[in-house]
């Protein structure tokens, strides 16, 4: 009886391998020039790239490579018109080619402004913790401009050193989202759903969008159905492939729904020894990067795993990167050592449990420090 239910299980996978999929990647551009201990506003501002942020985006397509997308397997690119985000795409995409650098061109790349970062207003240019700001505003009032959906900042002079007369004065988080989630609607559904003519057909399609974090952010809310208040909890790291898989038909999110401090979400992030660095704080309290492990190492879908299937689990992990030993991983060796015992296994609750409990004593064990400031933007 088992070995029958274990053959229509292996049955049932591969049905759920061969149904249509269209595959949509958010990605995060590198570390710019203004991100960083001593975060800046950025918003529309144009700012560059640095040396970090441009390995960032190469890594970011090299793993996607590895996992299995390939430069020619993306339709269409989008980004935003700012050149962070554009040559953080232009990197990515090179890198997923590899050596086949003919499977890939430039002019597969779309730049829609509506993709742009936030608008901070009058706050662009300035240091997030600079002293003049708290004093003149106030912590709270800046917290709030900055985390909830409908504070706007002081909008932007023409006397401003960043003035543009193309953008806006200031925005929103619900702006930036209403004008993001136009976008999708109008032009990067449609390419994913619609559109003739592009090298893959419909059921199987890929596309990519490179961008920044609050149009991410806004982005990922709307899939998700993420509340208000809850929008804060969603964190977009730099230069970290997100995945989503939408049914073509209906256009609804394919992948089951997983718990998070935000009420859940459809995603699935490609986790790497490179890209440990850049998620540790989504591990703190569980959640959607502790589920992404699990997954990861639950190749078989049990829902449990043995401390022997986690110990295989972080060698294939660690296998190109032997002397990392990041916070994530950290979690799961601590687990598999210490709170597993050889006979015994662990569900996914519980794991997310463990890992809380792992985390907190990682952090007084290496004094690592959050800066909860600059999380966000």
């Amino acid at each position: 009886m088992q070995r029958m239910l274990r053959a229509a299980a292996r049955a049932a996978r591969r049905r759920e391998n061969q149904r249509s999929v269209s595959t949509l990647i958010l990605l995060r551009h590198g570390q710019s020039k203004w991100n960083g201990a001593d975060a800046i506003f950025s918003g529309w501002v144009d700012v560059p790239l640095t040396v970090k942020g441009r390995v960032e985006a190469v890594g970011a397509g090299q793993l996607l490579r590895e996992r299995g997308f390939p430069a020619k397997r993306v339709d269409v690119a989008f980004t935003s018109n700012l050149q962070r985000a554009h040559e953080t795409c232009e990197l990515a995409l090179a890198s997923m080619a590899g050596a086949q650098q003919d499977t890939w061109h430039s002019d597969r790349i779309r730049r829609d402004a509506r993709l742009n970062e936030r608008h901070y207003g009058s706050l662009q240019g300035w240091r997030k913790a600079d002293p003049e700001l708290v004093q003149g505003f106030g912590s709270d009032m800046l917290l709030s401009w900055r985390r909830t959906m409908d504070a706007k900042p002081p909008p932007m002079t023409k006397e401003h050193h960043h003035y543009d007369p193309d953008a806006p004065r200031t925005e929103t988080l619900r702006d930036c989202q209403k004008r993001v989630v136009a976008c999708w609607e109008t032009t990067i559904a449609p390419a994913l759903f619609e559109e003739e003519n592009l090298p893959t057909e419909i059921e199987n399609r890929t596309i990519l969008v490179a961008a920044h974090s609050n149009t991410l952010r806004m982005l990922m809310a709307y899939f998700d159905e993420v509340a208000d208040e809850k929008v804060p909890e969603l964190y977009v790291p730099n230069a970290v492939p997100i995945i989503y898989r939408f049914d073509p038909r209906t256009r609804k999110p394919l992948s089951r729904k997983l718990d998070t401090q935000s009420g859940g979400s459809h995603a699935r992030w490609l986790l790497s020894p490179s890209n440990h660095a850049q998620v540790q704080e989504a591990l703190q309290s569980g959640g959607m990067l502790t589920r992404a492990l699990f997954e990861s190492i639950d190749v078989e879908r049990k829902g449990r795993l043995t401390a022997a299937e986690f110990d295989a689990g972080i060698k294939t992990l660690m296998a190109d990167a032997e002397h990392v030993d990041c916070v994530v991983v950290g979690v799961a060796k601590k687990i598999a050592r210490e709170s597993v015992t050889p006979n015994c296994s662990v569900s996914l609750a519980e794991f997310e449990e463990l890992a809380q409990a792992a985390v907190s004593e990682l952090h007084a064990e290496e004094h690592i420090d959050y800066d909860a400031e600059h999380r966000w933007d």
